[in-house]
């Protein structure tokens, strides 16, 4: 059996790009940015079709990601940051959280995201996975983008997905409001 493969394509023109990049571990942030937006102008993204913003750190990002994919005007986001191990429980909780608001901001407003939120034990490790890591995230942006599109094309569109969460939810509250309004025997 032969299956078309549906693929993104990696051609940037006219694919609009939010980034946000978090300030803290400023040079390795900065590199990864770099490498991204090289990257993204190597595809065919036009600078003017880039938009970044700047946020503290990594647990600033979510946020920051929600207000920008509820504008609608970009295809695809970004997130930049680094988080190095300390000597502290602190690094499990902002590498999960940061991730997770990343995933979060995804799923609930129908947006690609490319989580280039470098999680690493030293600044060593950090250093070495800049380049690779900034310019895999504008290809997996520009290639989402492209993808979602498609998906749309085939008449799946975010609203409806959407509307299908919506409806899910509803019934979900329906159901535990029933069961909550059944006497215990």
């Amino acid at each position: 059996m032969n299956l078309d493969i549906e693929r993104g394509s990696l051609d940037g023109e006219g694919v609009r790009i939010g980034i946000v990049q978090a300030r803290f571990n400023d040079t390795v942030c900065d590199g990864l940015r770099q490498a991204c937006v090289g990257e993204l102008l190597r595809l065919g993204v036009l600078a003017e079709d880039i938009f970044l913003c700047s946020v503290p750190g990594a647990l600033e990002i979510g946020i920051a990601l929600q207000r920008l994919a509820r504008t609608r005007e970009f295809d695809s986001l970004i997130a930049l940051g680094a988080v190095i191990r300390g000597d502290t429980y602190h690094f499990e909780v902002v590498s999960n959280e940061s991730a997770a608001a990343i995933q979060r901001v995804s799923l609930d407003e129908s947006i690609p995201i490319a989580n280039g939120i470098l999680t690493c034990d030293t600044d060593a490790q950090a250093e070495v996975r800049i380049i690779g890591k900034g310019a895999d995230c504008a290809r997996v942006a520009v290639e989402m983008a492209h993808v979602c599109a498609t998906l749309t094309l085939l008449g799946i569109s975010p609203d409806e997905v959407d509307a299908d969460a919506d409806a899910a939810d509803d019934a979900d509250a329906d159901a535990g409001s029933a069961a909550k309004s059944v006497p215990n025997p």
